[in-house]
């Protein structure tokens, strides 16, 4: 017969001892970050990124290999009424409704600036800590752009013309999503979806015990439009049907997905889904996630769902809110499988 008391007071002497504020405060310290951990050759990851067992046990669900997201080849992509167009806008409506993710192809970056644009994510991280300074960065392109000799030298110059060249597309993809819901084409533009943009970069390091933690954990993101550059090793899933879906990477494609504001205004027409990163024992792994979001710059320009897209039977589902006031209400909230949206319905 199994002593339950006795387990259960191991249990808690267990975590009596473990001090996650502690471990936290030593580890940042150290301002090695998650690569300096690595580097130091450590063969068991610390407690404080081990994720809860519920977590744990959907992270190892691998990814639906039968289910991919759609590709869309944006070659052809001219005149307004031209029939290859209207087969683009067909095929991006559906993909934001039906998938809320898709990756483009052919959408007009050379793919040496994607090349050079993963190589300065892997040249900035690759620093010595006392040179790097941070873990991670993150660069808020738009509305205000950052002087040059405030980005980090080692990607400097790509990232300024990378921003550049993905704030085209977005501008691009909102034509496009304007017309898939049948409005005028320069709609989302006009009403300032591409005017803010922040760019992320990520680099994650092979993982020694990838099932006990996670890349990123479940989660929407809280803005308009997202365009991801993702390297060749994948990790990306997202939760289509109650099935997580590997994001396979593509030669030269970037990911797509709806944000969180984007299916507020267009009244859940558009889809802004569930998606996580799952550690691997592979890497590293470098991606570049531009956000169309003015974040928290102060705003007064309210959004709510578009007039155009309502109808009787089809009323407002949404309160209207600032950019500003929803990023810091996602932010309070945190991550996970519960939508921030969620707080904004009438």
């Amino acid at each position: 017969m199994v002593d339950t008391n006795k387990d259960e007071d191991v249990q808690s002497k267990i975590k009596a001892e473990y001090d996650r504020g502690t471990e936290l405060k030593a580890f940042d310290d150290t301002k090695a970050g998650v690569k300096g951990l690595v580097d130091s050759g450590v063969t068991e990851i610390p407690r404080i990124f081990h994720h809860p067992s519920e977590n744990l046990e959907e992270n190892s669900v691998l990814g639906d290999a039968q289910l991919s997201i759609p590709v869309i080849d944006l070659r052809g992509l001219t005149t307004e009424k031209s029939a290859k167009r209207k087969e683009i806008v067909e095929r991006v409506r559906e993909a934001s409704e039906n998938w809320g993710f898709f990756q483009i192809v052919n959408h007009g970056i050379p793919e040496s600036v994607l090349e050079e644009m993963k190589d300065g994510v892997r040249r900035f991280y690759e620093q010595a800590t006392e040179v790097k300074k941070e873990d991670t960065f993150m660069c808020h392109m738009a509305p205000n752009p950052p002087k040059p000799e405030d980005l980090p030298i080692s990607c400097r110059d790509i990232l300024m013309e990378y921003s550049k060249q993905v704030m085209k597309v977005g501008i691009l993809l909102f034509d496009l999503m304007s017309e898939a819901l049948g409005l005028s084409p320069n709609y989302l533009n006009d009403i300032d979806c591409a005017e803010g943009l922040t760019v992320l970069c990520h680099y994650y390091p092979a993982c020694p015990q990838p099932e006990l933690t996670m890349g990123a954990t479940n989660h929407t993101d809280n803005d308009f439009l997202t365009v991801v550059l993702q390297d060749d090793i994948g990790g990306l899933q997202i939760l289509h049907e109650n099935k997580w879906i590997d994001v396979s990477p593509q030669p030269g494609a970037l990911v797509v997905n709806v944000g969180d504001i984007l299916q507020l205004i267009t009244n859940d027409r558009l889809t802004s889904v569930q998606h996580k990163v799952v550690a691997n024992r592979v890497g590293p792994r470098v991606s570049v996630a531009s956000f169309f979001c003015t974040g928290f710059t102060p705003t007064y320009k309210m959004y709510g769902p578009i007039k155009e897209l309502l109808s009787e039977s089809n009323p407002p589902k949404y309160r209207e809110t600032t950019v500003r006031d929803y990023v810091i209400h996602f932010n309070s909230k945190g991550l996970g499988r519960t939508s921030a949206l969620d707080d904004f319905k009438l």
